[in-house]
Order: structure tokens, then sequence, then C-alpha cells
């Protein structure tokens, strides 16, 4: 296939970043190398200056268009950290860029957007996901006769992000086992492999997707780009319905489907508040998937040099409830269930004595509707201490006879995140 990225244009766009940016850290982390037995090492993207990786592949992009294009200004959509890189580079360029994000996008991000840009960025909020928000800049750009800076399928952008792994490869003073790499269009896997591939042909490359889009590993299965009908926009740094073509054709030479690791997105929660509580780290869903991913390798990787791509920080203080409520969903310390319970007086008491242990809590609790009937559901939340508890409250409900459904799943976060 033509047109696709080289390692000399990575190694350009690494002298062209130099002006603008300084090579993040490659941090061995004490805590997680004791933990899984071998020598871990973050590279924290989330330490740069836009909280994310995505500045190097928008900064190269924006730098190679031409007279006419800059004048024209530039387009782009972006759940929120590629439209922090234009933003940024745009101000720093003193091009114009409109700029569209879908609508779950953290509002921190979207601050941060006009931050960057100041008088050089127009931001527009529209799409449900990252593909209609897309299709809308697509349509805009050509209406205006304004230029595209596509958030991963372009051979520029590759160039920028694949920087990452020329650093990695400068700073490491060791043999390199394993590489984790957050996914979602594929931009920063398919231009970090170009260099890996050059320079470290014996390093194990894993690529890391949410649970709830994931559209490399599908496509690899299928070896043609899969779109998804669904996805889940939590980690929406990582959540699209289709990989980029280019990067598709790139990763085809290196990755397998069994290369690709699935991360449930209440296990990207749990990481994301240890790596808090833990290392004062503060990771956006997509910037944790490759530390979450450790547990899926803890085997294969002791006594091993295993570098994670930490790829953003741009999480919303706001959404932190969420982190909390997924985490201890999937760690199995909270448990939803609609019950229909007596309508008279003392049945909830009753109910808690039977049912409840001594270390149980209820943390949620709603009457769904009034009716008149001798029964009426309840909507009830228990929080437990150790994980995977739900056995007791299961069987004491059924010992009392008392009809209950236990809430799980896509079920669940509709009725309450």
């Amino acid at each position: 296939m033509a047109h696709l990225p080289t390692i000399e244009g990575i190694s350009k766009a690494h002298e062209n970043l130099k002006k603008v940016i300084s090579p993040t850290i490659l941090q061995k982390s004490i805590w997680l190398s004791e933990k899984y037995h071998a020598d871990i090492y973050l590279k924290r993207e989330d330490l740069q200056c836009v909280r994310s990786y995505k500045i190097r592949g928008a900064y190269n992009k924006i730098l190679s268009l031409n007279e006419k294009e800059r004048k024209g200004g530039v387009v782009c959509a972006s759940a929120g950290n590629h439209a922090q890189g234009v933003a940024y580079s745009a101000n720093l360029l003193s091009i114009f860029a409109t700029i569209f994000v879908p609508r779950f996008t953290p509002l921190q991000k979207q601050q941060s957007i006009q931050m960057f840009g100041k008088a050089y960025v127009n931001l527009k909020i529209c799409g449900d996901t990252f593909d209609e928000t897309n299709a809308e800049a697509q349509e805009y750009a050509k209406t205006k006769q304004m230029t595209v800076v596509p958030p991963f399928d372009d051979l520029k952008v590759i160039e920028g992000q694949g920087t990452v792994a020329h650093e990695i490869i400068n700073d490491a003073n060791f043999k390199m086992d394993y590489l984790l790499v957050p996914v979602g269009g594929g931009g920063l896997i398919s231009g970090m492999g170009i260099v890996f591939q050059e320079k470290s042909p014996h390093t194990k490359i894993i690529g890391l997707e949410p649970k709830g889009a994931p559209a490399m590993k599908q496509s690899l299965k299928k070896q043609k780009i899969i779109t998804l009908d669904k996805i889940d926009c939590f980690v929406d740094g990582a959540a699209v319905k289709s990989v980029g073509k280019t990067n598709f054709s790139v990763c085809q030479n290196f990755l397998k489907q069994e290369d690709i690791y699935i991360i449930p997105e209440g296990k990207t929660c749990s990481t994301i508040l240890e790596l808090y509580n833990r290392e004062a780290i503060v990771v956006e869903p997509a910037g944790a998937l490759s530390i979450a991913a450790l547990d899926l390798v803890a085997d294969e990787i002791k006594g091993k040099n295993v570098v994670c791509v930490v790829s953003g920080g741009n999480n919303d203080i706001g959404r932190m409830e969420e982190i909390k409520e997924r985490s201890l969903l999937y760690e199995g310390l909270k448990h939803y269930f609609i019950v229909d319970l007596p309508q008279r007086a003392g049945a909830l008491i009753e109910f808690l004595n039977k049912v409840l242990e001594k270390d149980d809590d209820i943390v949620y609790f709603e009457y769904i509707k009034k009716i008149n009937r001798a029964k009426g559901p309840i909507l009830v939340g228990i929080e437990t201490k150790q994980p995977n508890k739900q056995g007791h409250l299961i069987s004491n409900m059924e010992r009392y006879n008392y009809e209950f459904t236990q809430l799980k799943g896509r079920q669940l976060r509709q009725l309450l995140i």
C-alpha cells in the first residue's frame, strides 16, 4: 500500500517536535515491579504539555500543511485529547481551528481545548459517538473548504505518534521484553510498532482495547476493518467503532488478534483508583489500559522488562463517582437487586435483618413505584466488605422466599449510571 508511514518520517517528526515539547520520562514503578516480580517502566505521556501524547501527531500534521491550507484553517473531530493537541498546535502556529467533540467528552477536556487554543479555536459539541461527531466534522470541512486533521488515520499523525517509541528507545538502557500500548483508532500503536520493528524487533508488542470497543481485535480476527454496531464510550480516548485504514495496514505487519487484550471498563476504573492511591498518578480511562493489562500477563512477564505507555491523564473530577461505582461493581463489592417487598409497616427492617450480614451496608434504596398490591418493588444497592459476597445475599433472599432480580451489565448502567 502506498503512502505508509516510515521510520524516516518518524525521525523527522521527532526533530520537528523538539521545538514544541520536551521528552516525557520513562519511569520505573517500584510498586508495580514488586507486585508483578518484573521491572515495570511507565512511559508518562500523562505528563505531556497537553496531558496526552496526542500533541505529537497533531503538531506534526499541521506543521506539514502548505500556506494555502494554513490560511484556510483546519478542522478536527476528537473525544478530547487529539482536540487539545490540535488546539495547542493551532495557537502556536497561528492557524484557526474548528474542533468537533462528542457530547460525552468530559468537561475538563472541553475547557482545556478552549484554554490551549484561545482565540484560534471554535469548539462545536455534537454526536453521541466519535463516529457521529467525525461525520459532522468531515461535512463541515468539505463545505468550508478547510483541511481535516484526523485523530489517527493519517500518515503525518501516525509518524508524530511514533515519536513516543523513538524516545523510549533512546532512554531505555535495558532490553525491552514487552511493550503494552492502548489502542483506539490505532495511530499510537502503528507508529510505535514501526519504530520497534526496526530498533527493537525482539520486543513483544501487546495492544489493549476496552471491552466496549474492541475494533482492532475484531478487525485483525477478520483480516479486514470491522465497524462495530455499538460501543461503550466510557473509555473515551479509545472508544471508536472502527480503526483507521492506514493504521490497520501497518498493524497487520506485526500484530495478530491474540496480541490484542481486552480490558473490562470496571478493571480500568479499579486501576485508575489504585494508581492514584498508590502512586499519586492521575490517569484517564484510556491511560490506565496498559497497567490494567498487567494482571492478564502476570505469569509470562515475571523477571522481564516491561514498558507500559500511560497515554493520557485528562480525567474530569466529576467522573470519579462513576469510576468508583464501576470499580466496586467489577470487584464484586457492590450489588444491586430489585426486590418485591411486602407493603406493610416493618417490612423493610425485617428484610434488612434477614438478608444482610454484619459488615454489609445499604448504599442505595428506592421504591420503584407505589402500588396497591400486597407486594411492591424496591431497588436496593448493597456494599460488601469482601469481593463476590453476593452469594449470601442471594441465599438469604431465597431462604426467606423474597422474589428478586439481580441487576448487572447494561441493564444496571442504564438505570444508575
